[in-house]
């Protein structure tokens, strides 16, 4: 039997790219490479490259995507979280050669990388409650006292287009505001101001294969050690608790998985996705937080967690994703 081709596309131009590399290598190690040929291919603002067990590299040719000694791959297998892999942007490059990939298509991609247009977007759904929020852009004028009009104190702070809680600021004096905006505005042009939600954060992940589509048991995200939200070191340094499945009322675990099941249609998307929410315990709301259509994959992310408590290993898990993809 001809073995298919797998490029499995890393790295990327965001403040991810090592993640990115963490989540590549994991599923590099936990694919079939009996029946696949793997490829780890790094995108770097250097130069795209093709790189061996051993540690050498070979370059990619852009033109037709391929690498010495491969003509051609069948599924580009995506894990870039941001710039370029999660904004549609490889999406588009891969529609245009015809090469089959994991992830959502490059215009529901483009949509749900940008928070700011896609919240509205949700937010017309009427399945779930939007915080409110205001855009910001880097070239135009940011009058801060019009914008505390508008929105109340304390507000989350964060680039548009980005992830990892990379540049994103919990803001609770009006002082704070601009130097906030100004971080975030280092990773991206636009910037979304949100009103904070107080309540406990639940993430849902999502998978349809050609047969049926799987919504994972849930996750609470539970901040330890100072940080009053999930971000990059809660993430990464070990600073959170995460419990799988939540310990939560049956009832509003049915109500986000309903909600992440018609979310992923209604956005039209594709492969693994993972939905983040706040659920406002004194309103008895949930709330929508973001879309991840490249959601984490090292050994200790969330989706993987998920898969396992409902009984699939994370080595099956890259095969639905797989076989779902390929013609």
């Amino acid at each position: 039997m001809h073995k298919k081709n797998i490029a499995l596309v890393m790295g990327g131009f965001s403040g991810e790219h090592d993640i990115s590399i963490m989540s590549g290598c994991q599923v590099y190690e936990n694919l079939d490479h009996e029946k696949y040929n793997v490829y780890k291919i790094v995108v770097d603002r250097e130069g795209w490259y093709g790189l061996a067990d051993d540690g050498s590299r070979k370059p990619v040719n852009r033109d037709n995507f391929t690498v010495e000694g491969v003509d051609r791959f069948d599924l580009a297998f995506i894990i870039i979280h941001g710039n370029p892999g999660e904004n549609g942007v490889l999406q588009g490059y891969f529609d245009l050669l015809g090469i089959p990939y994991t992830t959502c298509g490059f215009y529901t991609s483009a949509l749900t990388f940008n928070k700011g247009y896609c919240n509205p977007v949700v937010r017309n759904f009427g399945i779930v409650n939007v915080a409110k929020s205001k855009m910001l852009y880097a070239d135009q004028p940011i009058d801060t006292a019009a914008l505390l009009q508008e929105l109340s104190l304390p507000l989350f702070v964060k680039p548009a287009a980005g992830g990892s809680s990379v540049a994103t600021t919990k803001v609770k004096r009006a002082e704070e505001l601009m130097p906030a905006i100004r971080e975030a505005l280092t990773e991206d042009k636009g910037v979304l101001v949100e009103e904070f939600i107080q309540g406990r954060e639940f993430d849902c992940g999502v998978l349809r294969t050609k047969e049926k589509k799987y919504v994972f048991p849930i996750t609470e995200i539970i901040p330890t050690g100072g940080h009053e939200f999930f971000d990059y070191a809660a993430k990464y340094d070990g600073f959170s608790n995460e419990v799988t499945p939540a310990d939560v009322d049956q009832a509003i675990s049915d109500h986000i998985q309903q909600v992440s099941s018609q979310l992923y249609d209604l956005l039209d998307c594709r492969g693994i996705v993972r939905f983040d929410y706040i659920y406002d315990t004194a309103k008895q709301e949930l709330f929508f937080l973001e879309v991840n259509t490249i959601p984490g994959q090292s050994a200790e992310s969330i989706v993987p967690k998920q898969a396992r408590a409902m009984g699939i290993s994370t080595k099956q898990l890259y095969e639905m994703v797989i076989q779902s993809c390929l013609p």
